[in-house]
Formats: C-alpha cells, structure tokens, sequence
C-alpha cells in the first residue's frame, strides 16, 4: 500500500450516485436488501481517480477494477453511494475484504507513504520502521487480511512487474507509475549496490602495473 490522495467527486455523482441511490435507501429503509449498483455510473471516474492501480496492491490494473466502499454497506448503508468511500481496488481483493470491519484495515487515503515496503527478491511485503508505533497492529492486520504479504497472487503480479523491468522493457519512471512499491524498492536496491537491478554486478577493475622506483625513471646515457 502507499498512500491514495483523496480527489473530489465527480460534477455528474450527485445526480448520477448520490441522489438515486438515497432515494432508494429511504423508501426501503429497515429492508436487508442489496442496493442497486448505482456506483457503477462512477467507474470510470474512479479508476481514473486512482490512476488505474489498486489501492491496496499498489499495482496497475491490467483487467478492470472494482468499486470498493472502504465502509462496507454491511457496515453502514448510509455511506453506500457516497464517493469518499469509495476505493479502486482489485475484485479478489474487494472480496476478501466484503467481510471485514473498517477499524479492522488502514484506509490507503489515510496512510503514510511509507509505512510498507517490499523486500528483494522475496517481494513480500512488511510493515516498515517508518509506520507509528500505534498503526503497527492494524498495520500488520492488514497485510494478514487482505493477502498483501506474500498471497500468491499479488507475489506473481509483482513478479511480472520486476521482470519486465529486468529485461529492459521499462524504465524505473514508469515502473514508478504502474508499481510504486516495487520501483521503490528496486531504487534502493540499485542506489545500496551501485548497479541496476537484473544485471550481472560490474567486473572490479584490474590494479595497474606499478612502474619500478628509483630516480626519475628518465633513461642513463652510457659512458663515452
């Protein structure tokens, strides 16, 4: 996860999302029912929003995401059509989520940037020194719930992400855009070891050939 900065809703939400969607909430009011999906008029503004990448893999979306209600409906209806609850995420990991409470996971829109980070070459993922002492817990309960430490899916996501970058087929600029969390830690990889990432380490240099001592080393005439 980094953080997610929060963006305003779209101009059409209210009409589109908001105000359908209280309507029906007020005329089925005490009912179990599902709500109609009226989130989904918002799709496309809130990949957009998230520019594309999943809000807690911290990746690009290769196949389209999901609308995620960081409260879940089951939680509290009243948040169902408002766009501030609203996550882009990924569909396996909106269902593993479906089950949880909000206090149980960090919000990707209130987290530090740096709280996580990636480990070389394992690419799990782990709470880093940077997350306060009192978000460690819930931290921790997050990578645990959602998968995020080392589920085989996001492990193989990742993976292809770092192999097309060894192979040169991206830059560390784009990397930086589709995964951050990666490029993050490929940067500091490369910046501790003097090279990049995915090529053989540079040959050491050979010592050169010390010239004999003694005077000048200008060349003596011989005796007349």
């Amino acid at each position: 996860m980094v953080r997610c900065n929060p963006v305003d809703e779209p101009a059409d939400f209210d009409v589109k999302v908001r105000k359908p969607g209280r309507s029906w909430l007020r005329k089925h009011r005490g009912s179990a029912g599902r709500p109609p999906n009226y989130w989904r008029h918002c799709h496309t503004q809130l990949a957009k929003a998230f520019e594309e990448r999943c809000a807690y893999t911290a990746m690009f979306l290769g196949a389209p995401g999901t609308v995620d209600h960081f409260v879940s409906i089951d939680e509290d209806r009243t948040l169902a059509y408002e766009w501030s609850n609203y996550r882009y995420a990924s569909g396996w990991i909106n269902s593993r989520k479906q089950a949880l409470r909000s206090g149980e996971v960090l919000d990707p829109c209130q987290i530090g940037d740096d709280w996580f980070e990636l480990l070389l070459p394992s690419l799990q993922l782990r709470v880093s020194a940077r997350c306060p002492r009192g978000q460690r817990a819930l931290a921790e309960n997050t990578l645990k719930a959602l998968g995020l430490r080392d589920d085989e899916r996001v492990i193989r996501y990742r993976r292809e992400w770092l192999v097309e970058y060894e192979r040169g087929e991206i830059d560390l600029d784009y990397l930086a855009r589709k995964a951050p969390l990666i490029a993050r830690a490929v940067q500091q990889w490369e910046e501790a070891n003097g090279y990049r990432w995915g090529q053989p380490p540079p040959k050491p240099k050979r010592p050169r050939a010390r010239k004999p001592s003694g005077g000048t080393g200008a060349p003596r005439r011989p005796p007349r």
